[in-house]
């Protein structure tokens, strides 16, 4: 029996090692097949480390985000190769996409900062790629309601993507810490501060306020908002350390890269290397095991109120994960989930997947429920007109609410990227505002011609990146607020 057993044990052992084997074979030769790799992909800055950010104070940050920026330009923009010295690309120096030609480039770390004394104070966390400027519709929000909204920029974001290369986790916790401290050294701690995370940032908003549960020595956090959070990332994800194993060897180093694509984007990457998803994938896996070790201990009931905003279909991260892996354990504290449903009242509805049709009546427990929810959705699939959907935290019955808000026509979903995002934003919006221009439109393109003329992919332009409903997201965030909606604010934002 014992014999047999070790013999069964070898064979699987075998099968695996054939397995990884054949994938580390593939992705070398797919290394070599793709683009080449740019001085983007290269150069990585000389980023902070955790150790380093628990050691430094606000303007220390910004000192060494400075320097870090100053970097960037040295050894990246002043050394372009003629071939990508061209309008689309970011890093050409003065050109109508470089951040530094803005008014405000929103790469860095910002403060906004309210008429008078500060009501209290909002940290805001962006997501994995991406820059403070996803956060910043919001954090005006927070301003015009007489907080005071930092927005921080993480380690390995805002330079070049080849900075995620040599980034962990925890260097992102550090920088979150910083924020909370310096929102706490702004207010005093007699004035609310909130936390609140898009994307990978929600897994980093959360994760704060489940740490401050177990460390006296940190602010908790008097709400946390999640905006599309990570607290689940797709099987790919976990196994992205892989993929990436043959860029060891130099000829390889594509391998380390899951997409190279140019950098047209101002204010996000468009490359993705693999230890970007391996990090993010760590990330959530640490924060789902945090999750259940407090609910065993019955520490989630000193957990603040939750508030988070989904989109039913999300290719990013698992929507189903916000429920089973948060929303499941938390104990009736105020807590809320506000589902943004897919367009029933669309030409292309024939076009769309069963499963997807079906996606918002599965995704919740049946009620009553420890948490509030409410979903977004049309009144029924013959009109555009979109409700509220309200079932309380223990309550069967629904409140139906009529909304004023409806979707576009030609958009038969949101997205995973588009829920921070008013229609008007100058980068992403279906509509943008003329006065708010970074160079592109990428969010009112709508281009028809053949495959391979244009320097992006396609199915990047058809992913809506801009939400119909954030005066709704807003307005759900006001609601836990107190201060004078009209005050007028001034900032303190990055040069």
């Amino acid at each position: 029996m014992i014999a047999a057993s070790v013999k069964l044990l070898k064979w699987v052992g075998i099968l695996l090692a054939a397995v990884l084997l054949t994938i580390v074979g593939v992705r070398a030769y797919d290394s070599q097949r793709g683009p080449p790799l740019r001085v983007w992909h290269k150069v990585v800055p000389n980023e902070m480390k955790a150790d380093a950010i628990d050691r430094l104070d606000w303007d220390g940050y910004l000192a060494a985000e400075e320097r870090l920026f100053a970097e960037v330009r040295r050894e990246v923009a002043e050394g372009l190769e003629p071939e990508d010295q061209i309008p689309a690309n970011r890093y050409l120096a003065g050109g109508p996409l470089d951040p530094a030609g803005f008014a405000t480039d929103w790469n860095r770390s910002f403060v906004l900062e309210p008429e008078g004394r500060p009501l209290g104070a909002a940290v805001l966390l962006h997501g994995l790629t991406d820059a403070p400027y996803s956060q910043r519709h919001i954090a005006q929000r927070y301003r015009e309601r007489g907080y005071v909204a930092i927005g921080i920029r993480l380690p390995a974001h805002g330079t070049v993507p080849a900075a995620l290369t040599r980034i962990d986790w925890e260097d992102w916790t550090a920088a979150t810490r910083l924020a909370a401290r310096e929102a706490e050294r702004r207010v005093g701690p007699d004035r609310p501060i909130e936390i609140v995370g898009y994307s990978n940032g929600g897994a980093l908003a959360l994760q704060y306020a489940l740490d401050a549960l177990e460390d006296a020595g940190l602010r908790r956090p008097d709400r946390v908002i999640l905006i599309s959070p990570m607290i689940g990332v797709t099987a790919l994800a976990r196994f992205a350390g892989v993929v990436g194993w043959p860029a060891v060897f130099p000829a390889f180093a594509g391998a380390a890269w899951l997409s190279v694509v140019p950098e047209f984007n101002p204010f996000k990457y468009n490359s993705f290397p693999v230890n970007g998803a391996r990090q993010s994938s760590l990330l959530s896996r640490a924060l789902q095991h945090q999750v259940v070790r407090l609910a065993r201990a019955n520490r989630l009931a000193e957990l603040p109120p939750v508030l988070t905003f989904q989109s039913v279909v999300d290719f990013t991260v698992s929507t189903p994960a916000v429920v089973s892996g948060l929303y499941a354990h938390l104990p009736p504290n105020g807590s809320e989930l506000v589902v943004f449903d897919v367009n029933r009242d669309t030409k292309v509805g024939s076009l769309v997947r069963a499963d997807v049709e079906t996606a918002l009546g599965r995704l919740l427990p049946p009620p009553p429920r420890h948490f509030r929810t409410t979903s977004i959705t049309n009144a029924s699939s013959e009109t555009d007109a979109m409700v509220e959907r309200v079932v309380e935290a223990g309550a069967t019955s629904e409140q139906v609410t009529p909304l004023s808000l409806a979707y576009p026509r030609q958009v038969f979903s949101l997205s995973h990227i588009a829920l921070p995002f008013p229609v008007h934003d100058g980068l992403y919006g279906l509509e943008p505002d003329p006065n708010d221009d970074f160079g592109v439109n990428l969010g009112a393109l709508a281009p028809r011609g053949e495959i391979g003329v244009l320097i992006l992919p396609l199915d990047s332009l058809t992913r809506v990146s801009s939400n119909p409903f954030f005066p709704y997201l807003l307005r759900r965030i006001d609601q836990g607020l107190g201060g004078n909606p009209t005050a007028s604010g001034s900032g303190n934002a990055p040069p």
